[in-house]
């Protein structure tokens, strides 16, 4: 199984969401994220409290990507970006309308952060069939 996280730059939400699901996923579902309007890079401020609270490091094997660049989906989450995504193929869409954090305190920006832990777990759970 396949399901691919998406917001516009693919630099901080979703990219969040992705190392959040390739941590607690098992191997049989594989995560990814990609967006509209790809960044250059992830942002730093995620990087640094992903890789502080959760030791999740974030830089060796995730980067933006193009929505194309994905491979065939079967769970569409988007972040809320407040924009009509790019028809993607998928079985199942989900829309979870989380703030960017990109330009908030550390405070804030961690709140989000902990707001898309519990969502991409509460996933997971919703996912994977005992």
């Amino acid at each position: 199984m396949n399901i691919a996280f998406v917001c516009i730059q693919n630099s901080c939400r979703s990219q969040i969401a992705e190392a959040f699901g390739k941590k607690y996923f098992p191997d049989t579902i594989n995560c990814y994220s990609a967006g509209t309007n790809p960044a250059n890079q992830i942002n730093p401020r995620a990087i640094k409290i992903m890789n502080e609270k959760y030791h999740i490091d974030m830089t060796q094997k995730q980067y933006p990507k193009k929505i194309s660049q994905l491979p065939p989906i079967d769970i569409l989450v988007t972040m809320g970006c407040g924009i009509q995504c790019p028809y993607v193929s998928c079985k199942k869409l989900i829309e979870w309308n989380i703030e960017d954090p990109a330009e908030k305190d550390d405070q804030t920006f961690s709140k989000i952060i902990e707001q898309i832990k519990t969502n991409v777990t509460n996933l997971k759970s919703s996912v994977i069939v005992k």
